[in-house]
């Protein structure tokens, strides 16, 4: 799950250099902007970078998902149920 948000995370500051109105202009490194390529804010509207956001929400759907089995795994080995 690690590997699969790191890459949700590169995904999304590639996602930030194609979008004009994300792109870092400070000089000074800054975390991802992940809830504004997740909710399609300020993101650009080309098909391609649109592909990569779609692309970046699939694996963060994963991310979630196996947390959500590792969740219940733990909820049936300490309930006894397994």
């Amino acid at each position: 799950m690690l590997a699969i948000f790191i890459q949700a995370i590169r995904l999304s500051y590639r996602i930030e250099a194609r979008s004009p109105d994300l792109t870092n202009r400070s000089g000074f490194p800054r975390n991802a902007m992940m809830f504004h390529t997740v909710t399609n804010t300020n993101v650009a509207r080309d098909e391609e970078t649109q592909a990569m956001r779609r692309r970046m929400n699939r694996l963060l759907l994963i991310v979630l998902a196996g947390f959500v089995v590792m969740w219940a795994g733990l909820y049936l080995v300490r309930s006894g149920g397994a």
